[in-house]
């Protein structure tokens, strides 16, 4: 492989990661803001807006680990998402804030970087073998039983 051809790979490798870095932010920032979604079924509050964010969350790292075929375009995807919901924890310029305190926003706080570590360190699977093509006999190999 030529200089050209190497630097190229790498360049693309820098932003394929940059690009799964940039879609984690941009994911962790919309299920933020909606994580605190809930609905009163029965007089128990279901908070959908932290489940539907942490299956999205486990959705997006898993898609992009198995469409980039590795580790660490997931791994980007997840410091995207841990960053902007470190980020948006913060107390803002008035003092309000996106993650608020309790179980929920705990859940959320700490939900998204027990996935990622999950998605990302789990073992992979091995390739499956396709079978062989059964070989056909030939004419003057055997014959066929009565």
């Amino acid at each position: 492989m030529n200089d050209h051809a190497a630097q190229s790979s790498v360049w693309s490798r820098v932003g394929g990661l940059l690009l799964a870095g940039l879609i984690g932010v941009v994911y962790g920032a919309v299920a933020t803001i909606g994580h605190r979604q809930s609905i009163e079924l029965g007089g128990v509050s279901i908070p959908w807006g932290l489940v539907a964010g942490l299956l999205g969350v486990a959705a997006l790292l898993l898609g992009i680990r198995l469409v980039a075929g590795g580790r660490w375009a997931a791994a980007a995807a997840a410091v995207g998402v841990i960053a902007i919901v470190a980020l948006l924890s913060l107390p803002g310029p008035g003092g309000s804030v996106l993650i608020a305190s309790g179980l929920v926003g705990t859940a959320w706080s700490i939900g998204p970087a027990l996935v990622a570590v999950l998605v990302v360190a789990w073992p992979s699977l091995p390739q499956r073998r396709r079978p062989l093509a059964a070989v056909p006999a030939s004419s003057g190999d055997a014959s066929p039983a009565p």
